[in-house]
């Protein structure tokens, strides 16, 4: 076998499934999108969570049991891949892939204010807000933000591209320390109503609970903003076949996920918002979770001095996971496109050197270096949109497996189909059309960035068919196939 056909060992256990999912559902989600989320819907932020999760849970649920058909890599790719034709296939792996590459934007850009208010913790710099910009060499000077941004994701690039150990178990470890940090926020968030102080926890801050002009009505641009914050059962399955028996650990690491991960949110809105307020945690932003540790956790601690040092470290650690997940999350769907033949079958090898899918991942990259200018709402936006997409995609993939194929194996099934994978289409359908409207009235830049990389991708499709059915005829074409598979 030549090292261009090399596939991914199977090293990974049900707890390293489960914790995958978890690490990219606990990361910049919780800590980033919470304070927008905020200033989107006020107290109501805490329905906005709790209501994503149970519109996730019915796709989650199609999931498994795509997942336990068909135990591919590539998440709703190989899924979609397997069961529809080669256009509806190529769109949705272009829309995964993309909404990754944008998530990857997002978590460095929800890295950036909190790594500067870990340093201003410790007095290093100013609040983050009042850090200037970086001068650069020749190149026009850049806010501070988007330099760490940038490095964040160009760090992470090079840690995937040269070695696979950081996709294995070490995202079990990393997970289990932002549990334990936030269970920690939990607690002292708990321990402080009553104290009295600006920023004891009470339950007033809950009051009202909807502060829109629309009422109930005004959590929805909230819901589609932050919908990104739980597709981690996705990148889940963007690894199956790195995964052991994934037919039964698959469907059981997206429930697990996906059960812990909604108690967790829950738990950490309710003490951001009663004990920060939601004005504050508006007004901190993507620094939210961390702003509203440092105005309740204890100081005069031994050696971290400020017990909010804590949950800052907490933030930085789980935007850097985070971050780490969508670089192999992208890379995977790429891999897949690749090795289908619907990208450039260089993107489907694996180097011969590294044994990581090497030019899958700096493809990827291209996109996620350039997501880190945009606005953080903007990125968040734009890979939320896509994901609701995709997610329609694979609820239909599921009622057509169904139909076509009924007696395949199917270790688990959808209870009380079609409700679930129904309900599935219909409600991720009525989030995009909140979102998109919301976008048109508020963001045209992410809308029509949006609309140009599906555009993008058909034409894309199309030379890619032109130059298979050229390599079909004998005919030379650019960049001759004759060195595909190799690295």
């Amino acid at each position: 076998m030549s090292h261009g056909e090399r596939e991914p060992a199977a090293e990974l256990g049900l707890l390293d499934a489960t914790m995958i999912g978890m690490g990219a559902m606990i990361g910049a989600g919780i800590f980033v999108l919470t304070g927008l989320a905020a200033e989107l819907s006020g107290p109501a932020a805490i329905l906005v969570f709790a209501l994503n999760g149970a519109v996730t849970a019915f796709t989650g649920l199609s999931y498994a049991e795509l997942a336990s058909a068909i135990p591919k890599s590539g998440g709703g790719y190989a899924f979609v891949r397997e069961i529809f034709d080669d256009l509806a296939s190529f769109v949705m792996g272009w829309m995964l892939w993309f909404a990754y590459m944008i998530a990857g934007g997002l978590y460095a850009l929800g890295f950036a204010p909190n790594f500067l208010e870990l340093l201003h913790v410790y007095g290093y710099v100013p609040p983050p807000g009042e850090v200037g910009a970086v001068a650069l060499p020749v190149l026009p000077a850049v806010p501070a933000e988007v330099a760490l941004a940038f490095v964040a994701v160009l760090g992470l690039v090079a840690v995937n591209a040269v070695s696979t150990a950081a996709s294995g178990s070490v995202e079990t470890i990393f997970t289990a320390v932002k549990v334990t940090i936030l269970l920690v926020f939990v607690a002292f968030g708990f321990l402080s109503a009553g104290g009295g102080g600006e920023t004891s926890f009470t339950f007033q801050n809950f009051d009202p609970l909807f502060t829109g002009e629309g009422g109930a009505l005004s959590i929805l641009p909230a819901m589609g903003l932050t919908f990104i914050a739980f597709e981690g059962y996705d990148l889940i399955t963007t690894v199956t076949e790195e995964v052991k028996n994934p037919r039964e650990n698959i469907p059981k690491a997206i429930f697990v996920s996906l059960g812990a991960t909604v108690v967790v949110y829950l738990l950490v809105v309710t003490v951001a918002i009663g004990t920060l307020g939601a004005p504050g945690l508006a007004a901190a932003g993507e620094a939210g979770i961390a702003a509203a540790a440092t105005s309740f956790m204890p100081t005069g601690l031994p050696v971290i001095q400020n017990g909010g040092a804590v949950i800052v470290f907490g933030a930085v650690f789980s935007t850097v996971t985070a971050l780490n997940a969508v670089v192999i999350a992208s890379s995977r769907v790429a891999f897949s496109m690749g090795r289908e033949g619907q990208l450039l079958p260089r993107f489907g090898t694996i180097h011969h050197r590294f044994g990581t899918p090497f030019l899958a991942i700096l493809g990827s990259a291209i996109v996620m270096l350039g997501s880190v200018v945009l606005p953080t709402k903007s990125a968040g936006n734009m890979s939320s949109l896509f994901f609701l997409l995709s997610f329609v995609v694979v609820n239909g993939a599921l009622m057509k497996l169904r139909r076509e194929r009924p007696d395949m194996n199917r270790p688990y099934e959808v209870p009380y189909y079609p409700v679930p994978p129904v309900l599935g289409i219909v409600l991720n359908l009525l989030l995009t059309g909140v979102l998109v409207e919301y976008l048109f009235r508020t963001d045209r830049l992410a809308l029509a960035l949006s609309a140009g990389w599906i555009v993008l991708g058909v034409v894309a499709y199309y030379a890619l068919e032109r130059r298979r059915e050229a390599v079909g005829a004998g005919a030379p074409v650019d960049g001759d196939l004759a060195e595909e598979g190799g690295d």
